[in-house]
């Protein structure tokens, strides 16, 4: 019994010495180094909103207490970034991203110009799950989505993995809406100084959290008009505004609910981080642990909330299962949808 004591002690104490070993490795590792948060839109947006508000924290909590330094990469609704993600960036450690919730699902619903597997990269988190709306101004006459089947509809895109892209081609197909998407636009605060400028009539794919932050000029004045919101389950904020799940008639098989689900289920991934796949597992690992150590920050907690920014984080390990669950969805189920947002 005394042998078998002392054979776990020496066990624990060399498995605590390793992990000592294996922290010290990427703390000098970070040391001295500047990490570089991507983001896949132009500065202004809700994306560019969150990852700056992140990168000002972050650092402390990662071993070496490195610099994070926040960088634009904008294209194709993030596409081009998670593509520079996969096969350009740095793989070790010092480069990862805050791409569209949408971008992750490119692959699968395909688009030729996605050439990264979603289910391989390291996901660091989110700071929050996400409700979307689809909203109008008032000089349009819109007051309800009812009125969105009488007329076309001039709403903004950032690309063909956005959510500003895709909504709207999934409603005109399930809701009969007669949306016409116009753009790319490089983000959504373009698409926004575009309907208040009178070149679009609507914006379709907005993250609640970013009307708050971004636009709550906008809510004040009573000039949007909410016609719905997009998500598979309503925002708490948003009590009385019709959720796009119950707007539906109803499912005529079990594929039409596939297909709705596997569009908004991307809303639970919120606003994600992504680290390249070839980063050592030791480093990704500590990625994945600053972030959700930032999210309990009280520094970080206080400056979000003087910004007007939402939280709700998602930790690096349920976001992977949230990608790899929609990879799982039937292939005729994904042609479905393909069909629709093409």
């Amino acid at each position: 019994m005394k042998k078998l004591l002392q054979s776990a002690v020496i066990g624990l104490a060399c498995v605590t010495a390793s992990a000592g070993a294996m922290a010290d490795a990427v703390a000098d590792f970070y040391k001295g180094k500047d990490v570089e948060l991507y983001i896949g839109y132009k500065p202004g947006g809700g994306y560019d909103g969150y990852a700056r508000l992140i990168a000002r924290h972050m650092g402390k909590h990662i071993p070496g207490n490195p610099n994070v330094v926040p960088k634009n990469m904008p294209g194709a609704g993030s596409v081009k970034l998670a593509n520079w993600l996969w096969e350009g960036a740095p793989q070790d450690g010092t480069a990862f991203g805050a791409i569209s919730r949408g971008a992750p699902f490119e692959p699968l619903l395909d688009n030729d110009k996605a050439k990264f597997k979603a289910n391989k990269f390291h996901w660091v988190g989110s700071a929050n799950n996400e409700v979307s709306i689809c909203a109008t101004v008032k000089r349009t006459g819109i007051k309800s989505w009812k009125d969105l089947r009488d007329r076309e509809v001039l709403t903004g895109g950032n690309g063909s993995g956005s959510d500003t892209e895709q909504f709207p081609k999934l409603l005109n197909a399930v809701l009969g809406t007669k949306f016409k998407v116009v753009g790319p636009y490089g983000g959504g605060s373009d698409i926004v100084k575009a309907m208040i400028a009178g070149e679009l009539d609507a914006r379709c794919g907005w993250s609640w959290s970013s009307v708050k932050s971004k636009n709550k000029d906008l809510l004040e004045s009573g000039d949007l008009v909410i016609l719905m919101q997009m998500s598979t389950e309503k925002h708490p904020e948003l009590p009385n505004t019709p959720l796009v799940m119950d707007l539906v008639p109803s499912f005529n098989s079990k594929k039409q609910s596939q297909m709705l689900n596997l569009v908004f289920a991307r809303q639970g991934l919120g606003r994600p981080y992504v680290a390249p796949p070839g980063v050592p597992a030791d480093r990704a690992a500590a990625l994945q642990a600053a972030f959700m150590a930032t999210m309990s920050d009280p520094e970080f907690l206080a400056d979000a909330e003087k910004g007007g920014f939402d939280l709700s984080p998602i930790s690096g390990k349920r976001v992977a299962g949230l990608v790899n669950t929609a990879y799982d969805t039937p292939p005729e189920v994904i042609k479905q949808v393909v069909d629709a947002i093409r």
